[in-house]
């Protein structure tokens, strides 16, 4: 197995509003980012494009990913309701990628950000009833990490729902 998880994600119509709720539960605060940049897009294997927004707050140990498809496709990738996806970091990308395609986890969404990190989602839904993501931990993707878990560790309440700049390469 690729290891522990570090993040898991649900599928919400509003990732603000969801992030509302779950400052109820004393999760938070949250970052948002709108709109994320990305290239070399591939949905089911083919060329795609993906609009989405996701919020990051921290659960505990775990990263919470709150996220929401924009542009939505005849069958879109993210249902508005329930876990859709487990990320992993793995040390090595492009082994693991193929490894889990191997073990017939078929590539569901392939993308790199707009700083260039490649990462992947992968078909486990009849498994275990969601996507697998993937991607390596490099210093500014621990470094996200890490400014989430600390904000949680310091929140008192204050600001729940904060909007991030864009990524810049």
């Amino acid at each position: 197995m690729i290891g522990e998880p570090v993040q898991i994600a649900y599928g919400v119509d509003d990732v603000r509003a969801a992030a509302a709720r779950w400052v109820t539960r004393g999760v938070g605060p949250f970052f948002v980012l709108d709109h994320i940049e990305l290239r070399n897009v591939r949905l089911g294997g083919a060329p795609a494009t993906f609009d989405h927004s996701s919020a990051y707050g921290q659960w505990g140990s775990l990263m919470v990913e709150l996220i929401c498809q924009h542009d939505r496709q005849a069958e879109p990738f993210v249902h508005p309701h329930g876990i859709h996806h487990v990320a992993h970091m793995v040390d090595n990308f492009a082994a693991e990628h193929a490894e889990l395609i191997a073990s017939g986890r078929s590539e569901a969404l392939y993308a790199e950000t707009a700083t260039g990190m490649p990462f992947a989602m992968h078909d486990a839904r009849l498994e275990l009833g969601h996507h697998i993501e993937i991607y390596e931990g490099n210093e500014r993707l621990r470094g996200f990490y890490e400014m989430v878990r600390t904000a949680s560790k310091k929140w008192d309440g204050a600001d729940p729902i904060r909007t991030l700049s864009p990524l810049k390469p």
